[in-house]
């Protein structure tokens, strides 16, 4: 009889374990991984402080969304870029150091496009991947499949799902990896999965219901509802709005007119309940992954309270949460302020997730007074990225940088485009001007005759004969040479020249220019396209000329100087000339337009001096190689440069 019972109550216990999720409440790191590429990715956006305030919110977890796939070469391997992998590395020190659970969603996702029914294509390389690379770290990291499928069959998903965890499965045995339905991840779609064969999953759901409540004056919607505004929560006939014009005889009309049903606390947890049936009927543990309201048309009062319901009854239920999201649209910031955590939080809605309180201040805008960093390897802190333009703009080159892992390259600019560094707060210079500071960077470039501006913009106040006013410098070869190689410029703030102000129309420079409120800095293309102009930057910051001496020796930096190939077009043969300024392992490469290796022509250790070699068009295997433009690189003491060269048969 004994055994019995202690056999019912074990059953008992593991059953309420079954139920047990490692975490509770957190938030969506939003607009940080979900870049079309990784070399868009602002690393710096976010950093391990970050993480610290969140945890000290009583935050217990992070989802951070990723767009996967375009961290990849495409098809057909989907192989992960290693940059990728060294941010997200650094990313899951962070948060195993302070304990903090990481959701690694692959959010690689576009409203407006169906998933793919072969969309297990890409998940099962990339997830394969992600599961060799991670299988041994601790038990704070996740995995979440994909977010919010949809268009494509709950059955075809499931299957689809199916493969993918049997994928990660055959890798790593340890992580709990999240699942969810079709149909957006909807509630209603729960009772469709599968009973999936595995006692180390998470389901999740998102909730975004009264959805006209939640989503008025969002853009991506079909149609978009960027013309709602004013529906209040819950239900009050006396408030609520019309229906646009532009929204009428669409399905937002019907539920604007059954919204005295649609829009009751009572739905909202009705709702909510069929997740919580979900999770009774099949005893798994089940997370809202997402739930929110989109700020800039709602009533600030109606979004805390609809919060404080949604919360409040997730919790009744035992269901974990991370709320959408951090600092975004749907954020926990006042809207219009500076994303600054001692400052900006929103305060009512802070308390309404029921999250600790930190203390805020009041932000006053203070003169600068000591130099401080654009880019070294990164974007600075508390610095937007917000350049403008078509052509390839790429943070993270690893082509023979100054110092550090990269440079900035630029190419393929049309005119008036520019590289843009948002300070974010705004920023007072006035004291660095007044005390000599100076715009302090390397660059380089590859074509003759060029010019370029740097330019300081300050903020347009809401005084209707302000604009926002530029001061620049231009830089051409009454500076350096462009001879792609780097050089090192040190310009004077107080030498910058006040240019004027596009805003709308153009106005000409009346002396307004104000240094004590600097909204950005700006690498632009103003005089000319650059069509085949290559431009590198690198180490931008602002300095104390006082302390940072300029260094004008190129080869302090440079070991090496790789020639342009004579002759080039070529057609038998080509040679290629090099110098070397230390002794070192030098190695010289022939690519072919796809970035493959044709033929290694030299590896091996040389002393200072000057080189050549000649290449006579085969590859490694002593074939002659087709027509084409090809690429030289020459690589020593972990500096890489590279030269283009045309083969005509």
């Amino acid at each position: 009889m004994k055994r019995l019972i202690f056999t019912i109550l074990l059953s008992f216990v593991t059953s309420l374990w079954s139920l047990e999720i490692p975490f509770k409440r957190g938030v969506n790191l939003t607009g940080w991984l979900q870049t079309s590429s990784v070399r868009q990715i602002q690393f710096s956006k976010f950093t391990e402080q970050d993480f610290v305030n969140i945890k000290s919110l009583g935050c217990d977890v992070i989802r951070l969304p990723i767009n996967l796939h375009f961290m990849t070469n495409g098809a057909p391997d989907y192989s992960i870029d290693p940059l990728f992998f060294y941010f997200l590395d650094q990313i899951i020190d962070w948060a195993e150091a302070l304990q903090i659970h990481l959701l690694l969603d692959n959010h690689t996702f576009d409203p407006a496009v169906n998933t793919s029914p072969t969309v297990d294509a890409i998940l099962i390389p990339v997830w394969k991947q992600l599961a060799t690379r991670y299988k041994d770290r601790s038990n704070y990291i996740h995995y979440e499949i994909l977010n919010e499928p949809h268009g494509i069959t709950d059955a075809k998903w499931n299957e689809i799902q199916l493969k993918v965890l049997a994928t990660i499965r055959a890798i790593d045995q340890k992580h709990t990896i999240i699942v969810g339905p079709a149909g957006w991840n909807s509630y209603n779609n729960l009772q469709y999965m599968s009973t999936y064969p595995d006692n180390n999953l998470i389901y999740t759901f998102h909730f975004y219901d009264p959805f006209l409540f939640t989503h008025q004056g969002a853009s991506w919607t079909d149609p978009a509802m960027a013309s709602l505004s004013g529906v209040p929560f819950p239900y009050d006939a006396a408030k609520m709005p019309a229906c646009p014009s532009d929204l009428k005889n669409t399905w937002i009309e019907s539920k604007l007119n059954n919204y005295k049903n649609d829009g009751t606390i009572k739905r909202v947890k009705e709702l909510i309940d069929i997740a919580v049936e979900f999770k009774n009927k099949r005893n798994v543990p089940i997370f809202c992954g997402e739930f929110g309201v989109y700020i800039p048309n709602s009533s600030p009062a109606d979004r805390v309270y609809w919060y404080q319901i949604v919360r409040k009854y997730l919790e009744e239920k035992g269901i974990a949460w991370t709320s959408w999201d951090y600092t975004g649209g749907f954020g926990i910031f006042e809207q219009g302020g500076n994303d600054l955590f001692d400052y900006d939080l929103n305060i009512p809605l802070v308390e309404a997730l029921g999250l600790n309180v930190p203390p805020q201040q009041q932000f006053v805008l203070k003169p600068d007074t000591g130099g401080f960093d654009f880019y070294l390897d990164y974007i600075g802190e508390k610095i937007n990225e917000s350049s403008s333009g078509e052509g390839l703009l790429d943070f993270y080159a690893a082509e023979n940088p100054v110092g550090g892992k990269y440079c900035i390259h630029w190419t393929g600019v049309e005119q008036y485009r520019n590289i843009g560094f948002d300070f974010k707060p705004n920023k007072d210079l006035s004291v660095l001007v007044k005390n000599g500071y100076a715009i302090d960077f390397w660059i380089r470039g590859n074509t003759k005759g060029i010019k370029i501006d740097i330019r300081f913009m300050d903020t347009k106040t809401s005084s209707p004969t302000d604009h926002p006013w530029r001061m620049r410098y231009t830089i051409d070869e009454q500076l350096l040479a462009w001879d792609d190689a780097w050089h090192h410029l040190q310009i004077p703030l107080k030498n910058f020249k006040e240019h004027g102000s596009w805003d709308g129309t153009w106005f000409n420079p009346i002396g307004a220019f104000d240094w004590r409120s600097i909204d950005r800095f700006e690498i632009v293309s103003e005089h000319s396209r650059l069509d085949g102009v290559h431009l590198y930057f690198d180490n931008i910051r602002v300095v104390d000329p006082k302390i940072n001496k300029i260094q004008v020796n190129r080869e302090d930096i440079k070991k090496f100087e790789l020639h342009q190939n004579y002759p080039n077009p070529f057609n038998a043969s080509t040679k290629i000339c090099y110098d070397i300024r230390e002794i070192g392992n030098v190695e010289i490469v022939i690519d072919n337009a796809r970035g493959q290796k044709v033929r290694t022509l030299v590896n091996e250790i040389l002393s200072p001096g000057k080189y050549a070699v000649v290449w006579d068009g085969v590859d490694g295997s002593g074939q002659g190689v087709s027509s084409g433009l090809y690429f030289c690189s020459i690589k020593l003491a972990g500096f890489l440069e590279q030269r283009k060269m045309i083969l005509m048969r």
